[in-house]
């Protein structure tokens, strides 16, 4: 009881922060000037850019706990549990009695609010003069909640996580530490692999799928072996592919801060349309893939589910394409629960091979 009453006090500690200061928000970047121009001049702007000063923003008074909730992004969080869920199901070891035992609630804490949560703080915190610029009411710029506060805030939620990874199993403990380090190297300078056009969300794509779905696979599986998870490696990576995709989707909303401070996302490098077909592309590449891999593994019937449910992301992608910057969002609400039913078919498909 003591350890919980610790945990809020520090909670409640950080979250008391002070006034913020005045802050500028440049909003002159054009929107559809060629990337090379405006990096040009992004470059000169960079180079001239004074350090991150935390600003007064109007925002609304909430309380600390809603605050704090919203810094932890939960709309982040479901992939990740989905992406758990299913590698736990593909164990074969994963059914509705295990719904009421504490290690898959333990497990859907972790793969939620901790890992998930500590990975969008960091992100939140390394970000902060770029969300300066695309998302200027988020908590850190727009000055309701202090760089101290953020620190200590991301310091316990990354301790909870490993120690909540260890109460799963003392391997996800290391997975939980590999995820942190992953969101370093996607949000930090000077790596900040989220500036190096695939490299970014192809780690985050890893961080939401891979490293999850492999997790639920530790959680579960009795004889945890190389061999034993193959399948849900192969199609965790193909999905990781499709994923890829979905995330370049997420990156037109912030295509003029990120053309201003040198970001090279796909948008960013090659125009909204063009970004927009090659994320289309590969959704549905990586997604017919792993149909493919179910005949592969002698289980048809679920190739077939998994290449029908790619048909109505499909003709989705028409209106993305057209017009990425207004249909991205509407997109991504619709076309996700497609992608997502297709990886949970997958995972019965290997669930149904297992001896």
């Amino acid at each position: 009881m003591k350890f919980y009453s610790l945990v809020l006090h520090v909670i409640f500690e950080a979250l008391s922060f002070d006034q913020p200061n005045a802050y500028r928000v440049s909003n002159n970047s054009p929107d559809n000037i060629p990337f090379d121009k405006t990096q040009e001049r992004a470059s000169s702007e960079v180079s001239r850019r004074k350090p991150f000063v935390q600003g007064r923003r109007s925002f609304e008074p909430v309380s600390s706990l809603s605050l704090f909730v919203r810094f932890l992004k939960p709309v982040t969080w479901i992939p990740v549990v989905w992406s758990f869920i299913c590698g736990a199901v593909a164990s074969g070891a994963f059914g509705w009695q295990q719904l009421g035992e504490t290690k898959f609630w333990l497990a859907v804490l972790l793969t939620g609010p901790l890992a998930t949560g500590t990975c969008q703080m960091l992100n939140d915190y390394f970000d902060r003069d770029l969300d300066e610029i695309n998302e200027p009411n988020r908590p850190i710029p727009g000055g309701a909640i202090s760089l101290k506060s953020a620190t200590m805030l991301i310091a316990l939620w990354s301790v909870l996580s490993v120690v909540v990874g260890w109460l799963v199993h003392p391997l996800i403990a290391l997975y939980v530490v590999v995820g942190i380090i992953n969101a370093h190297l996607y949000s930090a300078n000077p790596i900040k692999l989220k500036k190096r056009l695939w490299a970014g969300n192809i780690i985050v794509a890893v961080s939401y799928l891979i490293i999850p779905w492999v997790a639920g696979e530790i959680a579960y599986r009795p004889d945890f072996s190389l061999h034993a998870i193959t399948p849900s490696l192969i199609v965790a990576t193909l999905y990781t592919i499709a994923s890829t995709g979905t995330m370049t989707i997420n990156d037109f909303k912030s295509i003029e801060g990120d053309r201003q401070v040198g970001i090279h996302t796909l948008p960013a490098v090659f125009g909204e349309r063009k970004a927009a077909l090659i994320a289309a592309i590969m959704i549905d590449l990586g997604q017919l893939m792993a149909a493919g891999y179910m005949f592969l593994i002698g289980e048809p019937v679920y190739g077939w589910v998994t290449a029908a449910l790619v048909v109505p992301q499909f003709f989705l992608q028409f209106s993305l394409v057209r017009s990425p910057r207004t249909m991205d969002v509407r997109y991504n609400a619709i076309a996700q629960n497609f992608l997502v039913a297709g990886m949970m078919v997958c995972a019965f498909a290997i669930k149904a091979i297992n001896p």
